[in-house]
């Protein structure tokens, strides 16, 4: 029987924990690493996390846009990125933020969670064209026993303008946690939240069981112990997510590699207490 996307994600991070580590090879982090800005360069940064981070945590997480920056050569590295890190057992979410709706949602959906040279086990998605719009890409998750996960409170100090807003007394980021309760009620926790760890969300988790990623751990000032307050009783399957945090520590392979481990041992004894 094919395990569900909850299921897959709690033996993994059973098995290596809730860290989820970034894959961002921004211009500043290539320079940092003596890289090349160009394909070449990209390529070997993603190599380096690669086998830095396979075995060590149960999720890695590609932003999707500083590959894309390279056009076809750096989509062609993301591919190669993605099956090497799936290859090696490492749940892959590909931070793509896509959002759209009918048909050019469903090719984002294909594009994803489909048997595409793109295929990760889970993207990243905004609601904000209505979360019923995000129907192709739910369906085909549920389909292939892979994951969403729905933008809510993001970590940006300019997204609670409009995600705490309110229309009848509940805010926009509320509604949409609303509406994943409803979308995960068959067990499955197919659709996740994505909710940053840097602030207050203001957001009532208590009725969703499901996934949590959380970025904002290290660069942006959220540290392990802030988060069994910041998301008490919804740390089952709470992902926090460390990009830069860790990546300062290349090109080194050792010293990633430990990096990695020091926050993953830091934020699973955080949530056990």
């Amino acid at each position: 029987m094919t395990l569900s996307w909850g299921q897959r994600l709690r033996s993994a991070t059973a098995d290596r924990g809730r860290l989820c580590v970034g894959i961002d090879p921004h211009p500043a982090l290539l320079d940092a690493w003596g890289l090349p800005r160009s394909a070449d360069g990209l390529a070997t940064f993603a190599d380096i996390c690669v086998e830095a981070f396979t075995g060590e945590v149960a999720l890695v997480k590609p932003q999707v846009a500083f590959f894309e920056a390279y056009g076809s050569a750096g989509f062609a590295v993301l591919e190669r990125t993605i099956a090497a890190l799936r290859d090696a057992g490492t749940l892959v979410v590909a931070d793509a933020k896509r959002g759209d709706i009918g048909s050019t949602m469903d090719a984002y959906a294909q594009a994803w969670l489909g048997e595409s040279p793109l295929t990760s086990d889970s993207v990243t998605v905004s609601p904000y064209l209505g979360f019923g719009a995000l129907a192709p890409a739910l369906d085909l998750a549920r389909e292939n026993a892979r994951g969403i996960f729905v933008l809510a409170r993001t970590s940006n100090p300019e997204g609670g303008g409009l995600q705490q807003s309110s229309a009848g007394g509940v805010s926009v980021a509320q509604s949409i946690v609303d509406d994943a309760v409803a979308a995960n009620a068959d067990g499955r926790d197919t659709v996740g939240l994505v909710v940053g760890a840097t602030r207050d969300h203001g957001l009532d988790l208590t009725d969703f069981n499901g996934p949590i990623l959380a970025p904002g751990l290290g660069a942006q000032g959220a540290t392990a112990a802030d988060l069994a307050e910041i998301f008490a009783g919804s740390t089952e399957l709470l992902l926090p997510n460390s990009s830069r945090g860790v990546l300062k520590y290349g090109p080194s392979i050792s010293a990633l590699r430990e990096a990695a481990r020091r926050d993953r041992d830091e934020i699973e004894a955080a949530l056990a207490n």
